[in-house]
């Protein structure tokens, strides 16, 4: 099994930061992607970020310029930093990865968090 971690999460003021941290581990034999969604209450779950195992990012245009997404494949960790907060950033945010168990596994399976919890608010 595999386990994500999250870490991070609070309240902070509008235009203030936050840095969210992920650890994966478990049984892990190679980590394709590792990315971060968010669910705002009423709304369906989106992605934020998402980094490839090569550290090639891609950022969704809502936060582009104020969220930067990073990894260390030694480590199995990813990172949101978020900058320049808004109220529209509040959510529960989760850590997936895209993971091959074993070197016998043909597919990458997707793993998720069970969530952090980031509140924008003055």
């Amino acid at each position: 099994q595999v386990q994500l971690v999250e870490s991070g999460g609070g309240l902070v003021q509008p235009g203030g930061s936050l840095r969210l941290s992920c650890a994966a581990s478990g049984s892990i034999f190679s980590i394709n992607d590792m990315g971060w969604y968010r669910q705002a209450p009423g709304k369906q779950r989106e992605l934020v970020a998402v980094v490839t195992s090569g550290g090639r990012a891609n950022v969704a245009d809502s936060v582009k310029g104020r969220f930067t997404i990073s990894r260390d494949n030694a480590k199995n960790t990813v990172v949101l930093q978020m900058n320049s907060l808004k109220p529209d950033d509040t959510a529960v945010y989760y850590c997936n990865a895209e993971v091959r168990s074993t070197r016998y596994q043909t597919n990458h399976s997707p793993y998720w968090g069970k969530g952090t919890l980031v509140t924008v608010s003055s």
